[in-house]
């Protein structure tokens, strides 16, 4: 959000300079970041002392390792960073790895769990200093207001912009020397995005169907989540993975304008989009299928929790990376996935595998249960000559094998014995009572003792000590298996984006870091697969012409979809996707905004036009000459004056910068009057387009072709028709329409006008006046109840 003008020339306590002279910037100041993490997710905000501005970033997916907050600390370099005292494991981490940086130590200051609260943080900011709002404003205003500036659904940032605010009140940062009443004073909010990621917001990706989750049909999920409905990400996601859907998520969640980062990804995209290297795709795809959570299995050896399905995985893991490998070293390796691939699967996958194979392979356990199987039979021998020995009122017996005890004659007990005397048999030492069986130790046990020993536990001790070694070895070389992981799950998202561009047809665009969008022949990504006859419409936008398109039509007629097509278009060029056009070339943008589509805010307590000022807001202050913004029905939430007045000025806001800084902007309205009353400045920059529609006797036919010009009607009562009102009311609202429209008198229908009323009398004056009185044949009271007033004398 700008500053408003009057605040940038003053002090600390808002009081301007009586010298006239600009103060000279400090050139010493303290940047303060606070981060709050949970469950993948990731709020940050920081506070710059030097133009005491606070920058927050709206909540974002991050991985374990942080990776995404790694970047902001590189970029922003912090002094001091504001964490809680209650962290998950992966924030602990980050922090040890901070403090282990010989060249980069920022101070850590950590603040218990409930000062990272999110109503506590919500308190925090309706008292900040803001120093360019009046004293008097009221709460309800202040709300309001900031609402426009930060957002208020992005729970994780505002509990850290709380701990923030703490900090810097405890602090005092900037006004050391001012009194104790004069706070900390915000002057800016600036919404923070790393170099090169386009910032898209929550309200775009759900306008704009990027992401939608449903609730799992089946009963037995209905409890444990969610699965994902139609949306763009929905028919994108043909990974063959879960760390390779995971990847795609993020690439969707952080768009990028990097062009060497997109370039990579469309050469893969384009190569595997060539029908002739379908086989290799497919043999790919298969044997990505067997690449498993390599993090968790590595996690399990250090635990030293590994099971048998665990080496078993990693084995078909290792295994499937080779043949990935091998692979890929077919391919051209002039393209930089595969290089790496070819270079980075390394010799020592080889070897992990074939160490897995010797150690856990099933000739051990085959020759180990063969053994164990023949020793079975010796000793159910033993017994029956043991038994043979034994007084003939024992029935039975048997040899057993207990661990460090050795082995054992087994016996049952009769029922003779019971004292501990009973249990002496002679020949055989008593060893103990168990079960209602007495175990004994004979001269054959104990030449089994000595023949074959601790057999189990040597076995299992072997066995630990093979496993440990194996573990150890394995884990001295998890760096290429996190390499096999991360080089997979690339290869498997650009292969997933490979297989939708063959499957629908799309074109690999053109990207550029210029201020154009050329679009032809587009669709939409969604809807082409939900109609069965789509129309596509071409776009362009120059740095000269047709920067602002403003869109008439009917309702129904296509507007807001020609709106969501183009911005999904240019989303998916910035993720380095193909497009659904015949022919795209688009200059990178850095941020896609909307005001499209009213959502409701419960927490915050603002009415839907309220929101839909702070969306218009929002764009507005932060879109520049490389942002697209797409704006739907802009003022209905209002009386149409205002809403007219607010939408026109918005557009001659934009149309009165330089060329160069107005955004891409598409708008779509019924406020025709925009047009017809000529609200807007004459601008070689705007686009005046509408979508083509035909009338067949009553019946309006929708082309959905996009044309130049004016729409000069809705077509309402048509759409109305089309949409099962009676045809009473329908023709009512036509009468009334053309009324309006002419500037002539409504006259009502449910009871006679004025002008009716009027006529009516005259006529029963001059009615009563043609009688002849003195006439006596006259009935004078039939005739008035009967011919001057037959409607029961109801003049009104």
């Amino acid at each position: 959000m700008a500053v408003p003008g009057d605040v940038r020339g003053r002090g600390l306590s808002g009081l301007p300079n009586m010298n006239g002279e600009e103060e000279e910037e400090e050139e010493s100041h303290e940047v303060l970041l606070s981060v709050f993490a949970q469950h993948g997710q990731l709020g940050l905000c920081f506070y710059d002392s030097r133009d005491f501005t606070l920058h927050y970033m709206p909540d974002t997916s991050d991985n374990h390792e942080l990776q995404l907050l790694a970047r902001v600390v590189q970029e922003v370099s912090p002094h001091v960073i504001i964490t809680s005292a209650k962290q998950e494991r992966c924030m602990v981490q980050f922090m040890q790895g901070l403090g282990a940086n010989p060249d980069y130590r920022p101070e850590v200051v950590t603040y218990p769990y409930v000062d990272f609260g999110l109503e506590v943080s919500k308190q925090r900011l309706l008292s900040a200093h803001f120093p360019f709002l009046p004293p008097a404003v009221s709460e309800r205003e202040r709300i309001s207001y900031l609402s426009s500036c930060i957002s208020f659904s992005s729970p994780l940032m505002l509990r850290s912009v709380g701990a923030l605010l703490k900090c810097l009140d405890k602090r005092r940062v900037g006004v050391e020397l001012e009194d104790s009443s004069v706070g900390v004073p915000i002057l800016q909010f600036h919404t923070y995005t790393l170099k090169d990621v386009v910032y898209v917001d929550q309200d775009t990706y759900s306008v704009l169907q990027i992401f939608k989750s449903e609730l799992h049909p089946s009963v037995y999920k209905l409890q444990s989540g969610e699965k994902e409905g139609l949306s763009l990400y929905g028919i994108l996601n043909h990974c063959r993975c879960k760390f390779g859907s995971k990847l795609l998520r993020q690439w969707f969640l952080r768009p990028t304008r990097d062009l060497a980062v997109l370039n990579r990804r469309q050469e893969v995209v384009r190569f595997f989009s060539c029908p002739r290297n379908s086989d290799s795709l497919n043999t790919l795809q298969s044997s990505l299928r067997n690449i498993r959570n390599i993090p968790t299995l590595l996690r399990s050896m250090s635990l030293s929790h590994t099971k048998v399905s665990d080496w078993q995985g990693l084995y078909k893991t290792v295994y499937s990376a080779v043949c990935i490998r091998d692979t890929v070293r077919s391919l051209p390796q002039s393209i930089q996935l595969f290089q790496e691939i070819s270079e980075g699967f390394s010799d020592d996958l080889y070897y992990i595998a074939s160490l897995i194979s010797r150690v856990v392979g099933h000739t051990v356990h085959t020759s180990e249960k063969r053994r164990m199987m023949g020793l079975s039979d010796f000793l159910t021998d033993v017994a029956r000559r043991e038994l043979e020995h034994l007084d003939t009122r024992i029935p039975s017996c048997c040899v057993i094998y207990i661990p460090l005890i050795g082995f054992l004659l087994s016996v049952p007990r009769l029922t003779s014995m019971v004292e501990k005397e009973d249990f002496e048999i002679e020949g055989l030492d008593f060893m103990f009572l168990s079960e209602e069986r007495l175990h004994y130790r004979s001269q054959r046990t104990k030449e089994l003792d000595d023949l074959l020993g601790d057999l189990h536990c040597d076995t299992k001790d072997m066995e630990t000590a093979v496993m440990t070694q194996l573990q150890t070895t394995v884990l001295g070389r998890s760096a290429c298996l996190y390499k096999v992981l991360d080089l997979s799950a690339e290869l498997d998202c650009l292969m997933a984006l490979s297989h939708a561009s063959q499957e629908y047809g799309y074109t690999t665009p053109t990207l550029a870091n210029h201020h154009r969008i050329t679009l032809r022949q587009a669709r939409h990504p969604l809807l082409e697969l939900c109609s069965p006859m789509f129309v596509s419409n071409s776009f362009l936008s120059s740095e000269t012409r047709g920067r602002v398109k403003i869109i008439t039509g009917p309702n129904s007629s296509g507007k807001s979809i020609y709106l969501k097509q183009v911005g999904l278009i240019v989303f998916m060029a910035l993720i380095g996707s193909d497009v659904p056009a015949k022919e795209a070339e688009i200059g990178l943008v850095d941020g896609i905004f909307t005001r499209m589509q009213s959502r409701e805010s419960v927490s915050v307590g603002l009415s839907t036009f309220m929101i839909d000022l702070n969306q218009m807001a929002h764009a507005l202050n932060h879109s520049s000459g490389h942002s697209l913004v797409l704006i739907d029905e802009f003022g209905k939430g209002t009386n149409t004056v205002d809403g007219l007045s607010l939408l026109a000025a918005s557009i001659s806001h934009w149309l009165k910068r330089v060329p160069a800084e107005v955004p891409h902007i598409l708008l779509a309205t019924n406020f025709h009057s925009l047009l017809q009353l000529g609200l807007l400045p004459s601008s070689g920059l705007l686009s005046l387009l509408t979508l083509e529609t035909a009338v067949d006797g009553d019946e309006l036919v929708f082309l959905y072709q996009l044309k130049e010009g004016i729409c000069r009607s809705s077509y309402a009562a048509n759409i109305a028709t089309l949409a099962g009102l009676p045809p009473s009311l329908v023709q009512r609202g036509v009468e009334v329409s053309e009324l309006y429209r002419t500037g002539k008198t409504i006259k009502r229908i449910d009871r006679p006008s004025t002008e009716e009323q009027a006529n009516k009398c005259v006529c029963v004056v001059k009615k009563f006046l043609s009688v002849n009185l003195e006439d006596k044949s006259v009935d004078l009271q039939r005739y008035m109840k009967e011919e001057l007033l037959p409607s029961g004398g109801d003049l009104l």
